[in-house]
């Protein structure tokens, strides 16, 4: 769906919007072809700036040797898919897991209490867009997350009076399922990341399926999110964009939002920007949209053809949280939240991601015992997987069942997880016992386990 068509002379509030989005793949690129001897390798430096491609090559987290080392190791992987087939070094990664990751969505969840508690149909998409669109600036981060084990888990409480829990459901292909609830909303999402390896770039296609069930009315939304692009892996400054459309729909109604993130274009132009508009069933636009995703998130009603109405304002939905200053990993204080076992619910799960070996090391600064203890992790999951093939047994994840239900996305099919609500059950046990929290110390002691709690099944 595009923009409303309009008469330029208006100088409207969007009128500018349609020829920026044509403008797309503007960044400014520097190849360091020939000079440095690499096939496929390009540099673009979001900022534009004058300095030589050499020099703007050797800008990053990288040293020389360790880039011509990786580049080694790499360029034979260039157009495949390196989800999980690529041993990458502990150097590029942050103390957190990818199902962790899927966690920060919820940072900004009392937008989805808004959004359940609004009696305007359009305000409700407003707000829930908004929501979607809050986590992409814990998103800009550029270091890696680890690939959680088969059967690795992560729990969040004590935020917004959420449950939220998600788990490594399938190794080969790597899939991940989640399911948050609070009173106003339940969140249920089924990830297959698929990526393309381009060289000194990857991009990220989310192939998944992202359902939000507000309570009160049981409005069901969809979302559609765009891909994303990761510049410069290993040569220059690593930075991130996302390029393209973001769908949400009310699957009841037909109603939607569609926003445009903006490409990053000559010098930094248009880098971050967000546009769009809620739109009814007819496809007619309701309410224009427009902020920055790194930033903040604006509103305003808007007649037949996408300009403000009279009389009204905008104004504002959603504004980033303040950060820490000179955070090593750039987290926000929700991501060290998120890391911390002050939001862990009482007995852990010992599949928990917080408990992994290598992660802790890795927050802790042992960078040595981070490699080390993720090579372990790493062999032991080929050991499991070796002993349930001799046995002729499948892994089946504990808490979330798969379906028969297969849908379709931009980038392929998906088969679909569902929470089988057993969490919710081991959790009230546990509350009804009267077990005492979790702290540091104690948690220690437990052994990280992905394999505890999952169920196997014979392949005959």
């Amino acid at each position: 769906m595009g923009t409303p068509e309009k008469n330029e002379s208006k100088g409207g509030f969007f009128a500018a919007m349609t020829s920026g989005i044509s403008k797309l793949s503007n960044a400014m690129h520097r190849s360091v072809n020939g000079f440095l001897g690499y096939e496929g390798v390009e540099v673009i430096n979001p900022e534009g700036g004058k300095e030589d491609a050499e020099e703007e090559a050797q800008r990053g987290r990288w040293k020389q040797e360790d880039r011509e080392n990786y580049w080694k190791v790499m360029h034979k992987y260039i157009g495949s898919d390196v989800t999980s087939m690529v041993t990458l070094p502990v150097i590029i990664f942050e103390p957190m897991t990818m199902i962790q990751k899927m966690a920060e969505l919820m940072e900004y969840s009392h937008l989805l209490n808004l959004a359940d508690e609004s009696e305007d149909p359009y305000m409700r998409l407003v707000y829930a867009s908004s929501w979607a669109i809050s986590v992409y600036y814990a998103y800009q981060r550029t270091w890696k997350p680890f690939n959680p084990i088969l059967g690795e888990t992560y729990e969040l409480t004590n935020h917004n009076g959420i449950s939220f829990l998600s788990e490594q459901v399938s190794h080969h292909p790597p899939m991940s399922a989640g399911h948050a609830e609070n009173e106003h909303f339940c969140y249920d999402v089924t990830s297959k990341l698929k990526t393309k390896f381009l060289g000194n770039s990857l991009d990220v296609y989310p192939v998944g399926r992202t359902r939000v069930t507000l309570k009160r009315d049981g409005v069901v939304l969809d979302l559609v999110p765009p891909p994303t692009k990761v510049n410069n892996l290993i040569f220059g400054r690593t930075w991130v964009d996302s390029p393209g459309e973001m769908i949400m729909t009310n699957l009841a109604t037909g109603d939607k939002v569609v926003l445009y993130f903006q490409p990053c274009g000559w010098f930094g132009a248009g880098r971050y920007e967000v546009d769009g508009y809620v739109y009814n069933s007819a496809e007619e636009p309701k309410i224009l949209m427009t902020g920055k995703w790194n930033e903040s998130m604006s509103y305003q009603p808007c007649d037949m053809e996408g300009e403000p109405l009279p009389n009204t304002e905008l104004k504002e939905v959603w504004h980033v949280a303040k950060t820490p200053e000179n955070d090593k990993y750039q987290y926000t204080h929700f991501a060290h939240k998120i890391n911390s076992f002050n939001t862990a619910p009482k007995k852990l799960l010992a599949s928990d991601s917080r408990l992994r070996p290598d992660r802790y090391a890795l927050e802790k600064g042992d960078l040595s015992k981070a490699g080390s203890e993720k090579s372990s992790l790493e062999e032991r999951q080929r050991a499991e997987k070796r002993t349930r093939e001799a046995k002729g047994q499948s892994y089946m994840p504990r808490w979330f069942d798969l379906t028969e239900e297969v849908t379709s996305t931009p980038w392929g099919d998906l088969e679909i997880y569902q929470y089988n609500g057993l969490y919710t059950k081991h959790r009230a046990e546990i509350d009804s016992s009267g077990s005492s929290s979790n702290d540091e110390v104690d948690v220690k002691s437990i052994e990280f386990n992905p394999w505890q709690y999952g169920n196997l099944s014979s392949t005959d």
